[in-house]
């Protein structure tokens, strides 16, 4: 008997692979199996790139003539940058496809019509591990704003940060290393001008050699300075601010090579909804959001986060630390922001809290 959802893991680890930089494309990992061996896969490497689907047909050649194909989100069916892979895998001679998830794209009906065109068609093997995979393109697709992680390191008493502002370092090695691996894989970390004038973080991920980050600063009025350590590298720098912000220092900015989002202002702060729009019309549909308790409230009172994650040490700093998360105007204890899909797990010394809003 054919273990499909084994060949659906294995298309889900080679799809991991491409990272960040299939955005705004989805991630995607496709295998050909003939008479129960691996005779093509591959992956989408780059947005323009060619598709998981051509890479593993590629690969495969003549055997891919009267084989099964898994691939972890429906093929395309409408030209692009690329051709549609529903014509390539009809000239192949694939028998059989089985695939993870629908493509959430109304333009994709690939399974629809590989099925007209004569091919056996499943849908929804590891469904729930696919969405999981590309939740980010999903919401972005369907709401056109980007997909946001609120992370945040605290105490066991709810605190980023001690009276004075002091937070290196609440969690242990295990956590921040983890964290370094979590702005690698999503590529764009977001906090707001106070953390940047506070902590002067860098924001990157030295503790495991990962790529550059881009770095999201919400700042309203263009307080940033130059010599910040998130401005090592201009190109790799967002920054949302006012209409009403400096034009000298926007232009000065720009000429470093930063991208400016300008919103009109709301209850006199960066409009966090407009940004989130602006900033997935750039081509960006996760999001890290490393921020402060005000931000991380403004956030979560706009609607605009999806999941967190909490890593909790076994430190307690008390009532008059900063706490992870700002004034909600929660007054009953049934209007309490409950999360969903909860899982809690252990990091080195730390425990890890995560589920969705």
């Amino acid at each position: 008997m054919i273990s499909h959802k084994k060949y659906m893991q294995h298309a889900i680890s080679l799809a991991k692979k491409g990272g960040n930089s299939v955005c705004p494309n989805p991630a995607v990992g496709c295998l050909i199996v003939k008479r129960g061996q691996i005779v093509g896969k591959g992956y989408h490497k780059i947005c323009g790139g060619k598709h998981a689907e051509k890479i593993a047909l590629d690969e495969a050649g003549n055997k891919a003539n009267n084989s099964i194909m898994y691939v972890t989100l429906e093929p395309c069916s409408h030209w692009g940058k690329t051709p549609p892979c529903t014509e390539e895998i009809v000239n192949a001679g694939v028998r059989e496809i089985v695939v993870g998830m629908k493509d959430p794209n109304p333009r994709v009906n690939g399974c629809e019509i590989l099925k007209l065109r004569g091919l056996r068609t499943r849908i929804g093997i590891l469904e729930k591990e696919c969405m999981k995979l590309n939740e980010g393109y999903i919401k972005y697709v369907k709401k056109k704003v980007p997909f946001v992680c609120l992370k945040a390191g605290m105490s066991l008493d709810g605190k980023i940060a001690t009276v004075i502002g002091k937070s290196k370092y609440i969690t242990g090695k295990e956590s921040l290393e983890m964290v370094h691996k979590l702005r690698n894989d999503i590529g764009l970390v977001m906090v707001g001008i106070n953390t940047i004038i506070k902590d002067d973080p860098l924001l990157d991920t030295r503790l495991i050699k990962g790529e550059d980050t881009i770095k999201l600063i919400i700042d309203t009025n263009l307080k940033i300075s130059l010599k910040a350590k998130a401005m090592k590298n201009p190109k790799n720098v967002i920054i949302a601010c006012s209409e009403r912000a400096p034009k000298v220092k926007m232009k000065k900015l720009e000429k470093m090579g930063v991208r400016i989002i300008k919103t009109k202002t709301k209850n006199n702060l960066v409009d966090l909804n407009k940004a989130m729009k602006q900033l997935a019309k750039l081509g960006y549909y996760n999001v890290l959001l490393e921020g402060g308790s005000l931000i991380n409230a403004s956030m979560i009172n706009e609607k605009l986060v999806d999941k967190v994650m909490l890593f909790t040490s076994s430190k307690i700093i008390g009532d008059d630390g900063k706490g992870v998360i700002g004034p909600l105007g929660i007054k009953e204890l049934n209007k309490a922001i409950s999360l969903k899909d909860t899982h809690i797990k252990k990091i080195g010394k730390d425990i890890l809290v995560e589920g969705y809003l």
